[in-house]
């Protein structure tokens, strides 16, 4: 009988449930559980194993640049990294309260790595986030602008919590990018959250995007509720290879 349980099981795609039963049979630990402890094992498997599950496809479709952590962060003092402020993004009160983050420093710092943290860590917590290089965003837009694939693209950047612009700012807008990141940060203020790091200071980001009307409509979008991060002190990068060699 319990052969058949778990075949009716692994078809009706009860993968936790089917792992749990199995190990208990195997184990040899059945007789140990009421049939309340058994139904209740069986159940909380299965709901974490759908569980863990949702936040590997959440991880899956963001595309992060790197596999980070909040708890992996090197905190020394010379990089001005709160880690308070940190731990406090890790509760994600900003997306639910649709507030942005702008993170700026000199290249190799640690932007990225930051950014990504609190992406895994948004997913984590059951948000739909997507990670995106700036420049290669808007080349891609600009290239598919006109098709129907373009529509998709905005409405799924649209839906999603948390979006992620790495490197903003590393190329000047021409009028075609400032017209699809207005329409972008248009779409999401005040229904999502946009997270952004550059190596340009945010006072700069308006000779930046260019045209100082559209210019002035989006910083107006980004900077209210904004959390700022400027991170300071030697390249990560170069240390990095420093102690490998």
């Amino acid at each position: 009988m319990n052969e058949k349980t778990l075949e009716k099981m692994k078809k009706m795609k009860l993968i936790g449930m089917h792992r749990a039963f199995k190990t208990s049979i195997e184990s040899g630990k059945m007789e140990d559980y009421t049939t309340d402890e058994m139904v209740s094992t069986l159940i909380e498997s299965e709901w974490d194993d759908r569980h863990n599950r949702s936040i590997d496809r959440l991880i899956k479709n963001a595309k992060f640049r790197y596999k980070a952590s909040l708890e992996e962060l090197n905190y020394s003092n010379d990089r001005n990294l709160d880690k308070n402020q940190l731990m406090r993004f890790g509760d994600c009160n900003f997306i639910d309260k649709h507030e942005n983050i702008l993170i700026t420093g000199s290249t190799g710092i640690g932007k990225s790595y930051v950014a990504s943290a609190i992406g895994h860590q948004a997913c984590s917590l059951g948000h739909k986030v997507i990670y995106h290089n700036t420049a290669k965003l808007m080349g891609k837009l600009k290239m598919i602008k006109g098709e129907s694939s373009y529509a998709r693209e905005i409405a799924k950047i649209e839906r999603q919590n948390l979006l992620i612009l790495d490197d903003f700012g590393l190329q000047p807008f021409d009028a075609q990018s400032r017209s699809i990141l207005m329409e972008i940060i248009e779409d999401r203020h005040g229904k999502g959250s946009t997270l952004i790091t550059s190596q340009v200071p945010v006072s700069k980001w308006y000779d930046i995007i260019g045209e100082q009307t559209v210019a002035d409509a989006i910083m107006d979008r980004l900077i209210h509720q904004s959390h700022r991060m400027e991170l300071k002190g030697e390249s990560m990068r170069k240390k990095t290879l420093a102690n490998a060699a």
